[in-house]
């Protein structure tokens, strides 16, 4: 999903902005890879005055609750910074399993709020349990020896470093401020080296 919204933004013969990031919107093709969909409500932004075009009628609709950047509240032109926010949303939902618009999140107090906290407190406290490996009976026999039990380990350890790391772009993409957002370039290149990185794990793992 990142890679598409690169490609809307920067590699894209005009710059689009999606406007409507959600779950909803994303589509799994046969293979489980995303495809981002519904440009309903998107936006041409002019190369020539950075200024949005309306792409249809749908004029003043800049998203969906619990995913709207919250600068559109306040007025603010569309931007890609707006669908970087949005995606920081739906990386946090897809890591951690809570919606924006869950009960526990009221007044000030929301989704990149609560994993802004885990990640000084403890993201494993707050990623979805269903995304961890099942852990296996202590007892292993008498085959057990010590190095695997460090080996597992160490693949433990490895696979927490890359959760947080994508908790981390998920809250640094949500931030409050446009200006304090990463970069969509920047979260692909983090986001293939988390892959490459628990990609070996995995390898490991399989042994």
């Amino acid at each position: 999903m990142a890679i598409a919204l690169d490609y809307l933004h920067h590699h894209c013969h005009m710059q689009i902005v999606h406007c409507d990031l959600k779950p909803s919107n994303i589509l799994l093709d046969s293979d489980l890879t995303a495809h981002l969909g519904d440009f309903g409500i998107s936006r041409i932004i002019s190369k020539s005055t950075s200024r949005s075009q309306n792409h249809t009628s749908s004029i003043g609709i800049k998203g969906s609750i619990g995913y709207i950047a919250p600068e559109y509240g306040a007025g603010a032109d569309v931007s890609t910074h707006g669908d970087v926010y949005s995606y920081g949303v739906l990386l946090l939902e897809m890591f951690t399993g809570k919606r924006p618009t869950h009960e526990m999140f009221k007044d000030n107090f929301n989704l990149h709020c609560w994993a802004e906290m885990a990640l000084h407190d403890g993201v494993m406290d707050v990623v979805d349990p269903t995304l961890l490996p099942i852990e296996e009976d202590e007892e292993e026999g008498e085959i057990t020896v010590t190095n695997i039990t460090g080996s597992r380990r160490c693949m433990k350890d490895r696979l927490q470093e890359c959760l947080t790391s994508i908790i981390r772009i998920g809250v640094a993409c949500s931030a409050e401020s446009p200006l304090n957002r990463m970069n969509i370039n920047d979260v692909v290149k983090d986001l293939h080296l988390i892959r490459s990185i628990y990609l070996r794990v995995d390898t490991h793992q399989g042994r």
